[in-house]
């Protein structure tokens, strides 16, 4: 199943298109506003300013399943994000990634990319999935996988045509 059929929400209950991003890459982020991963908005809006003119998207979407790291709304969020990162790429409604309500977009991106030992659950806020141009999921990055790895795999997929 492709990931650009899922519906999908921006932080004000809007439909965001999915399909409007094909031929793109993809970082796609369960994101939380108190934990200690935050920090990694400022680099995923770093990789979003450097790589955007050659066809990269990060769709952050909140998520408040691991600690309650992030109680506020998918609004409330994303100005959060604003004011403290700088953060200017697409913040997605807040979601649910593991159980019977986890969002269709992360059943399917857990399902094309399992964790350790082919788990399917996420462990964590920031687990990170790179998909390809072609909608397929190029790797699963655990939620302290970022810097030099994390660019280097990016750089890879923008460059395959």
């Amino acid at each position: 199943m492709m990931i650009y059929e899922q519906d999908c929400y921006t932080h004000q209950g809007k439909p965001f298109n999915l399909r409007a991003l094909r031929g793109q890459v993809l970082l796609v982020v369960n994101v939380a506003s108190k934990c200690g991963f935050t920090p990694q908005l400022r680099e995923l809006e770093s990789l979003y300013q450097r790589y955007r003119d050659r066809g990269f998207t990060v769709l952050g979407f909140p998520c408040n399943q691991f600690g309650k790291q992030s109680p506020e709304s998918a609004e409330a969020f994303c100005i959060f994000g604003e004011q403290q990162f700088g953060v200017s790429f697409p913040l997605m409604e807040k979601v649910s990634v593991n159980g019977p309500n986890a969002h269709p977009l992360f059943v399917v991106l857990k399902q094309e990319a399992p964790g350790v030992l082919g788990t399917k659950v996420i462990k964590w806020n920031f687990t990170k999935f790179l998909v390809g141009r072609d909608g397929k999921v190029i790797a699963r990055f655990a939620p302290n996988d970022h810097g030099l790895s994390l660019r280097l795999a990016l750089e890879a997929a923008l460059d395959k045509e």
